[in-house]
Order: structure tokens, then sequence, then C-alpha cells
């Protein structure tokens, strides 16, 4: 495994240079994972992207880097510690200065001259491409085949420019500095994969649960759902709209669930918080609607391009009144997706809203998939209780109750323009044909359903699952990207050490929480926020208690499978490090 970082000016082509990197090395059979620091700003600002390369599954960020590639000084001050005898190419340009306490080989070559001399500054990251697979000892063909179709349609020239950055970079790197190339990445291991991150494998797995619309507001992370959305809808017969507001968009998906249609938003924190009221409203008026929360900094604008899970309490009881939300927590790419199928089943059988709550990392950061887990045409689709039009012409005029009681608290609908199916759906309190009852005996009647039925959620969804050993020393939990993490920490810590995370929030799954967790003999719960609200969570369904432990961070950058296994191994003794 090797891990390979590049560091620059925001605006400078940073994210196109990993991008190539990834998905080229993807292409050749390796597995990879990229971490992106930005800072909330189109241009300027220090910003690199680390890309780790496997010929295993790579399932996180990691500490160590083994080649930097600097284009300019900043770079090397914020990154040079990552450095343990590893290697630095920087761009001659600044004449770069290597701090004293530096472990590394400085190596430099003029990127920018080569930039210029082949026609413009601009390919100085095409040079670095070039550069960095000889570095890495790879093939440079490979990289010149995806530069070439990448530009082809600029037009010739455009495609000639950049092929011969590539080439004129890594000649250079093995002509100068091939002495020094010790880096060897084994065997790749060839196979259909995807380099994805998760806000595209939701945007899929939407299409593929039957969503054929979207409304929303940009919001950085979750924008990129809308703009995929925007590419692919067109393919099956969706539609995009761009709302005035986070107000405007989860009202407009709440209308159109009404209406019977498959329909969803993606927003942050912010425009969460915006939406509560409404989402009230799906709730008490037992409408389908499908929110995603792609998790950052908070609270009010907070850090937009770090990592936080701090919304989580808010998901579940951040609206007035007793309500019950379904709340989804995919711990991977693959569950993003799987769950984005499921949440549109879910809020149609439970006729409910359904919250996807996923993080900035998880949402952004692209790894290697495996294509067949991304299968839509094999995803079922369950509409849930409906009415047909015979049905409601055999019951007559004035018969139909929306909101008739039910064993499992659930009632069949029906859709706009259905003969003797018409009702009234609003926020009030109602009784079974939906007009207004402040009645006190319905009233409790009406809540009852409401919270009964999504209990029903736990015998279709496993709530909460777990690898690792039947009688473990230790159970690390997660959720969200924090999951790959712990999977990683759980491999350095030995076969004592299992990985149990969340996959449903709410309705809480307190019988299989304790189930899981009933023989291990430490619990360390690992989430990015300061409250502790995922063992919040837990104690308050009575599922803790001495064995737990609590990992916290909360500075915006992703948790490090290092810092979880010396958090796990201070909790156990000598003889439980295995």
């Amino acid at each position: 495994m090797i891990a390979w970082k590049i560091g620059g000016d925001q605006g400078e082509g940073i994210d196109s240079t990993g991008d190539v990197l990834a998905t080229v090395a993807n292409r050749m059979g390796y597995f990879v994972y990229g971490y992106k620091n930005f800072s909330s700003r189109i241009k300027g600002g220090h910003t690199n992207y680390k890309v780790r390369i496997s010929t295993t599954r790579v399932e996180a960020t990691t500490k160590r880097t083994d080649i930097l590639v600097a284009l300019n000084q900043e770079t090397i001050d914020k990154n040079f510690s990552e450095l343990d005898n590893g290697l630095l190419l920087a761009d001659s340009v600044f004449n770069p200065v290597l701090p004293d306490n530096a472990k590394a080989q400085l190596l430099t070559l003029p990127l920018t001259a080569i930039a210029k001399d082949l026609g413009s500054v601009v390919m100085r990251n095409m040079v670095a491409v070039g550069a960095s697979a000889a570095l890495l000892q790879l093939p440079v063909e490979p990289f010149v085949e995806y530069v070439t179709a990448k530009f082809e349609r600029k037009g010739q020239a455009v495609v000639e420019s950049n092929r011969q950055a590539v080439e004129v970079g890594y000649q250079r790197v093995k002509e100068e500095y091939g002495h020094l190339l010790t880096y060897h990445l084994g065997e790749p291991d060839p196979g259909d994969r995807l380099v994805i991150n998760g806000n595209d494998a939701i945007a899929l797995g939407a299409i593929a649960g039957g969503c054929r619309l979207m409304c929303g507001y940009p919001i950085t992370p979750a924008t990129d759902i809308m703009e995929s959305l925007v590419k692919w809808f067109p393919l099956v017969g969706g539609a995009v709209v761009q709302m005035e507001d986070e107000l405007g968009s989860i009202t407009a998906v709440i209308g159109a669930g009404f209406g019977g249609a498959r329909a969803m938003t993606a927003s942050s924190g912010p425009g969460i918080s915006l939406m509560q009221e409404a989402i009230g409203l799906a709730s008490v008026a037992e409408i389908p609607a499908v929110i995603v929360d792609t998790q950052r900094g908070g609270p009010s604008t907070g850090m937009p391009t770090k990592q936080e899970q701090s919304d989580l309490l808010a998901l579940l009881q951040g609206g007035h009144g007793d309500t019950l939300r379904v709340v989804l927590t995919p711990g991977s790419i693959e569950e993003s997706f799987e769950d984005a199928v499921e949440a549109f089943n879910l809020a149609e059988q439970f006729q409910t809203p359904v919250i996807i709550a996923t993080d900035l990392s998880l949402s952004l950061w692209q790894q290697s998939v495996d294509r067949s887990r991304l299968n839509g045409p094999a995803q079922p689709i369950r509409r849930g209780a409906t009415f047909s039009q015979e049905d409601l012409l055999a019951l007559g005029a004035n018969v139909f109750q929306r909101y008739q009681f039910s064993a499992d608290g659930i009632s069949p609908r029906s859709l706009p323009g259905e003969a003797y199916g018409q009702y009234l759906a609003t926020g009030v309190e109602h009784s079974t044909n939906g007009k207004v009852s402040e009645d006190p005996s319905n009233r409790t009647k009406m809540m009852d359903k409401r919270l009964m039925k999504l209990q029903g959620v736990t015998q279709v969804r496993d709530g909460f699952k777990y690898e690792g050993p039947e009688d473990p020393d230790l159970i690390l939990v997660g959720i969200g990207s924090t999951v790959g993490v712990l999977k990683e920490a759980a491999k350095q810590l030995g076969s004592k050490v299992g990985v149990a995370w969340f996959r449903t929030l709410s309705p809480f799954p307190k019988e299989r929480v304790l189930s899981v967790l009933a023989s291990a003999r430490h619990v360390l719960v690992v989430e990015q926020n300061a409250l502790g609200q995922l063992r919040q969570l837990m104690t308050a369904h009575e599922t803790t208690d001495h064995r737990y432990d609590s990992l916290l961070k909360y500075n915006g950058v992703p948790f490090l499978p290092e810092e979880v296994v010396t958090r796990a191994a201070a909790l156990l003794t000598p003889v439980e490090v295995h």
C-alpha cells in the first residue's frame, strides 16, 4: 500500500490531478481511497488530495504519506510531518526548502517550466500526473490513454499537449531520480470496479429506487447529488428542480409524495434545520418523502467543507411534537446505494418521511467499489398499501377513510384523481377521514397509530450490523464514514476485536444492539461530534453499561485508524492485545 498526496492552492488543478491518479490506478486493478482537504472558497488557500493505493480494499485515509508532491512551500510546511523516509517532489519554481526535522528525500523538478514549454502553465498538473506515475513505478501508458480520452472533445492539439505533459513528467523523474525509486505496489487485482463517492451512490440508488423528481437547493456537501441527477435523470424520464430555498424543496417533495411520485431532496445541517416543520407535516399527514442529510461541521454555517456527525439528535428530535422518524445511516459507499433504494420503499410502505444521514467524508471521498454492488435493475420496488380505483369504486362515495385504524398502524392510501378517494391532508390533528378533530380519544389513538406503524421497520431491516469474533475483547461502534476507519483499526488490533455499526438510528434497534454487544468485554463508541450524540442515544435506549467508553473528535478532520488503535489499545490489557 502506498499513500500519495499532492498539495497547492485551490484552483490550480489539485483535484483533477488526484482524480486522474485514482481513476487510472483503479482501472489498472488497484483499490483506491481518496481524501481531499479544502476550504469553503472557490480559489486560493491551501488544499491537498491524498490517495491511498493498494492491492486490497481501502476504506479510510491514514496519517502516513509515502510520496508528497508540492506545488508550493506551504504544502511542504503543512504536510512534511506525514513523511517517514518518504519522497517529496517539489516544483523548483518556488525554491523549495525542506525543514530540518523532516524525514524525507527532497526531489525537485521544474513542473511549471515544463508546462510553459509545452504551451501553457495550466498543464502543470498533467506534468505532475506523469511524475507521480514514475514515483509510484506505474507504467505511463494507462495515464496517457486516460488523458487522451479525457481531452478528446477539446481537439487534437489539446490532447497532444496534455499527452506530452504526462510523458515528459514521467521521463524526467525516471531520468533524474530513477535510482531513488523503491516503491512497488505489487500485482493488481483485476475486477470490474468503479471509483465513486457516496453522493453519486445515493443518486444512483435513488434512480434504482424509482425516484423521478429531485427538488433541492445547493449546499456543501450535498450539491453533488443534485448535479449527478441533472446528468442522469434525463435517461429515465426524471427531473431536477432547483428551488428558491430548502423550505420550497421539502414542501415540493411532500406535494409530489402526496401525488404518488417518488421524490427526494438533499441538504446539510443548515438546510435540514429549515425543513424541520415541513418534515413534521409529512409525518402527521402520513406522506412519503425522502431527505438526505450530508452532515458537516456546525452549528449555523459552521465549517461547510469539514467532517462532522453532529446532526443525529436534530434528525431524530429536531421537530416539535412527538414524531418518530425513520433515519438510515449507511456506513459505506455500497450501503449508501442500498439505503437510497430502500428509503423510497420504506417511505411508501410506512407512509412517512425517511432521512438518510451520511457525512461529508462518506459523501465526497472517492473509493473503489465493485460495480455489482450498485446493481439498479435488481432492486425491488414496494409501493405499500394502496386503494386501487376498483377498490374505491366498490366502496362508493363518502366511505373512504384515509387514516383508518389498523392492526399495524398503516392505512391504505389513495392517489389524487381517483374517484371516491379524495381526503383532507393537513398538519392539523384529524380523524380517520382526514377532517380536523380535537377529540381527546381520537388524538391518543392517532398518535399511537403513527408511532406504532414505524416499529415495523425493525421487522424488515437489520438496524445494527456486526463483523468480528463471537467472543470479542472489544467491539468498536460507529456510524457513517467512521465505519471504514474502525474496520481498518480492527485489522491492526487483532482477531479479538469486532466492529459494529448502526444501519438504522430510528426506530432504534434496541434488541439487536443488546444482542450484538452482550459478549464484548469492552465497547468503544467512536463518533465525530463533541456531545457524544450516538452514545447518548444508546444510553437513552438503555443499551449502555460500565463496559462503554467514548472516542470523540470534532476538529473537522476525519478519524484516522491510528487514533482508534491508540485509544483501543489503552482499553485492553497487555493480555488482551493480540
